[in-house]
């Protein structure tokens, strides 16, 4: 994963550090799968809509396609698309 990573080691664990310094536990009272097939993927969903959060990125996209439930508030999006949107 680092290898094609510009950063260096110091550099990635100051970022991380940075990361995880405003990331927030958030706990799950609701488990709204089975929704998709991949049980991990139905966790992100879960985590997603428990945390308030307005998208999940990921290089997965086709995983979330035709999901049983519907989270409109939850945006599926790939890291090309959304640095395509940040630009």
């Amino acid at each position: 994963m680092f290898r094609a990573s510009p950063l260096g080691s110091t550099e990635r664990v100051r970022l991380l550090g940075a990361f995880l310094g405003v990331c927030e536990w958030t706990q799950l009272y609701y488990l709204w799968g089975p929704n998709l097939r991949d049980e991990a993927d139905n966790r992100l969903i879960e985590l997603a809509v428990a945390g308030a959060a307005a998208m999940i990125v990921t290089n997965n996209v086709r995983d979330f396609q035709r999901p049983e439930l519907r989270f409109p508030s939850v945006r599926i999006v790939a890291p090309k698309d959304l640095r395509k949107e940040l630009a």
